[in-house]
Parts: structure tokens; sequence; C-alpha cells
């Protein structure tokens, strides 16, 4: 997972948790715990972060070596038939139409919902935040730029990357 970490309005760390939680935990203690965020750049989602230094949770029973996690499907008799007729049943056949669906990337209203999610706590309470919301879901990237133009320059950026990620600048 990749996160972006906010302090206040600047950007202090982006990568693999791992990479950077140790040196999180030596800030100085926040006057609020506002003033530290984290945000999943997949999902634009705000995350804990777990800076405790504590061991990792101990890994489930099943298959640890894939990391395999057994959950609840339910689908109708017709699609259970056709997944038991492909070659390796159906949890290979699932894992491999997840696995295609993941390199397909994310569609335009996924990373528009995720620019949304993070913009929701870093620029709600700021100026032209509900119409820069109305252009991203519009689609009109340059009414966004210019409704998000007196936010902080990292805010404003991480949204772009967020709701466009192909698009240099």
């Amino acid at each position: 997972m990749s996160v972006t970490v906010f302090y206040r309005d600047e950007v202090i760390a982006r990568g693999s948790p791992e990479e950077f939680a140790g040196a999180l935990r030596g800030l100085e203690p926040l006057t609020r715990s506002s003033d530290l965020l984290a945000f999943d750049d997949e999902t634009g989602a705000q995350i804990d972060l777990d800076l405790t230094g504590a061991a990792p949770p101990p890994r489930p029973r099943g298959r640890p070596s894939l990391g395999v996690e057994a959950r609840e499907v339910t689908l109708l008799p017709r699609h259970w038939e056709w997944l038991a007729n492909q070659p390796g049943g159906a949890s290979v056949t699932l894992r491999k139409l997840v696995e295609a669906g993941m390199r397909r990337g994310r569609t335009e209203r996924e990373c528009r919902d995720a620019a949304y999610r993070f913009l929701t706590v870093m620029a709600g309470d700021r100026p032209g935040y509900e119409e820069a919301i109305r252009a991203l879901y519009a689609g009109q990237r340059a009414k966004f730029e210019a409704y998000s133009m007196l936010w902080p320059e990292a805010i404003r950026d991480h949204a772009r990357a967020l709701a466009w990620p192909d698009s240099a600048g």
C-alpha cells in the first residue's frame, strides 16, 4: 500500500508506511491529532498509521505463503456452474479475473471518487470547495484548477494526481 502523509498542509512522507513509520515516530508531539493525516494513494481514503512500533499481527491460517484469505462470495447457481468448469476451479478463476481488473487500472469515476474522499478531509472548509467538486465530477479540469487556486499547493497537487493520474503536471 502506498500512502501520502500530510503534516498540516504539507506532504511530509509518501510511499509504503514501513519506509517512513520510524521517522514519523520521531516527530514532536502534535498539538492536534488532525495535524498529521495519512491517505491511501489508491482510494484517497484517510487511514490510520501505526506509529507505536508494535510487531505485525500474526498471519491468518490458510495458505500463509500466498497470503490467501477466505471470505464469503455469493453468486447465482449459473455463475457457480461456469466457475466450476474453468481450469483450476472457482478460486483460481476469481483470482485471475480480479488480477485482470486490477491491471486495467482505475476508472475515471474511481479516480474522481478518490480525489473527493481526500478533498472532503483536506479542503472541505476551504473557499471554492463545492464548486471544485462539481468541476471535478464534470471532468472540467480547468475549472477545478481555478476553484482550487487559493488552496495550499500540496493539497491541490495531490487532489489533481488522484483525479487525473495519467496527466502530466
